[in-house]
């Protein structure tokens, strides 16, 4: 019975995997022989190439380097049905110390990450880099767990799914551990270009 079983459902696991097997981003190359985008306490610009976004974020806490965190990033081509980027800007400040939630404006979407580190809190301003594609718009948007799980852990962030891109995120701020979590805003982008724009 089990052996009849095995050859009905065989078949059907391997059509599935075949399906859904081409929605898989990884493995992500994070730069040059995965070196850190920072030093503990220093600023930072990373920026995606022309073209790409990014899909991974890959972060370590240290206590005894001012309760702060080295940053890295990987990039990836966004979709051809988006085309090539009409425009990229740098998006507000996002103030260290505090609470904070951000996507890009005008429907971009995030291509890049600066960030500031101030020693009298302990904690980084950061700076979304976002990138427009036409007039595509955002759909089917959700936020990410929490990254890191708990404070002070290490993190490792990546979009497993084809065609969803990181928008902006929402992070708390934790007085005593002086570390941040964060959940990303991710959604689709439509094929075609729309008549309105995200406040």
């Amino acid at each position: 019975m089990d052996l009849l079983l095995l050859c009905v459902f065989l078949p059907l696991v391997t059509v599935a995997w075949g399906q859904y097997s081409d929605y898989y981003y990884g493995p992500y190359n994070y730069g040059d022989n995965d070196e850190w985008a920072n030093v503990y306490r220093q600023g930072f610009n990373f920026q995606c190439p022309h073209g790409q976004v990014i899909v991974a974020v890959r972060s370590v806490f240290s206590k005894k380097e001012g309760s702060d965190r080295l940053w890295n990033y990987a990039c990836m081509p966004a979709s051809q049905s988006l085309g090539e980027p009409t425009e990229c800007w740098w998006e507000e400040i996002n103030r260290a110390g505090t609470e904070w939630y951000q996507t890009c404006s005008n429907n971009g979407l995030v291509a890049g990450f600066q960030s500031q580190y101030f020693p009298s809190v302990l904690d980084r301003e950061w700076q979304f880099y976002c990138c427009r594609y036409s007039r595509r718009c955002p759909y089917s948007c959700w936020l990410t767990t929490e990254y890191p799980g708990h404070y002070g852990e290490d993190m490792d962030m990546m979009m497993y799914t084809y065609d969803y891109y990181i928008r902006g995120a929402t992070t708390t701020f934790s007085a005593v551990h002086r570390d941040r979590q964060w959940k990303f805003i991710v959604c689709r982008m439509t094929d075609y270009d729309c008549p309105f724009q995200n406040v």
